[in-house]
């Protein structure tokens, strides 16, 4: 497949109702925070796994889309699998002293793992299999509007075990975030690309990663969520024509007029607008959500 020819940047909206997107272990899984603006977070690496859970459930086991970066996987073990493919023989730590052959081992894990292709990979442990730098790359999503999280009492009423049945119900906590609009930026580097051969059909599968990723990750914690906007600007070369800051500054959120002082509680308390007046040349918009 061919590299991809060129540079995007995109914008991804996305919001939670009554959910915890992103707990912090380090808080008792209490949302994350912008300790100073108590802006809601949520982390590049929390994105990137629900992007690879959803190419695991859509390409299953088509050839080229495994999942590197896997709950409980063992790495050294992924590793092997390119060592076997090419009957090379692996010494502890290290790449094969061929060049030749640790190149050939790279492109084996970039063009059968997804992820690593798409985000790259430091694959430099016990079984050596290299390091790639991906084209793909998110950094952490931040609410519009500061959050207020919330600690909810729950129960239980069953118990575990016979014993316990004449005693008083299970109490425990959960955190919520009762609304937030989160705003996440993401980059594509086509001269990366071509290191790792990510293509125009893994473009496309990111983008309806993207768009439905939340939509197979439901659960008790993360309440509500759901993928609002997806806004890419695309370069008609590899190298791009503008900064990339400079076409973010292109898309603003905002309150509904008159709402402002307000708690947001829904989507449609937002306006989403992009300034597509005296757009650089050779850079296009799309909405794609």
């Amino acid at each position: 497949m061919t590299a991809i020819a060129n540079r995007y940047e995109f914008v991804l909206l996305f919001d939670v109702t009554n959910g915890n997107p992103n707990g912090d272990p380090d808080a008792g899984n209490m949302p994350r925070l912008d300790p100073e603006t108590n802006q809601g977070l949520v982390t590049d690496v929390c994105l990137k796994r629900k992007i690879r859970n959803y190419v695991e459930l859509e390409q299953e086991d088509a050839p080229g889309y495994a999942i590197y970066m896997q709950e409980k996987s063992v790495l050294n073990d992924q590793h092997k699998k390119a060592y076997n493919a090419l009957d090379i023989k692996p010494e502890p730590k290290k790449l094969p002293k061929d060049v030749a052959k640790a190149r050939e081992l790279t492109a084996w894990m970039c063009g059968n793992f997804f992820d690593v292709r798409t985000f790259g990979a430091v694959m430099t442990t016990e079984v050596n299999s290299g390091q790639v730098r991906g084209p793909v790359q998110m950094a952490f999503a931040n609410s519009i509007d500061p959050v207020v999280p919330m600690e909810v009492s729950i129960t239980r009423m069953a118990v575990t075990n016979e014993k316990d049945l004449e005693k008083e119900r299970t109490m425990g906590r959960k955190h919520i975030v009762p609304y937030g609009l989160y705003r996440a930026h993401g980059y594509v580097s086509a001269k990366l690309a071509e290191r790792t051969g990510f293509s125009e059909d893994d473009l496309r599968l990111l983008w309806r990663a993207l768009i439905n990723m939340f939509e197979h990750d439901r659960s008790a914690a993360r309440g509500e969520m759901s993928a609002r906007k997806l806004i890419v600007f695309k370069h008609d070369n590899a190298l791009g024509n503008a900064p990339a800051h400079t076409l973010f500054d292109r898309v603003h959120v905002g309150r509904v007029e008159g709402e402002a002082n307000t708690p947001a509680r829904h989507y449609a308390d937002y306006t989403v607008t992009i300034d597509r007046d005296n757009l650089p040349e050779g850079v296009t918009v799309e909405e794609m959500l």
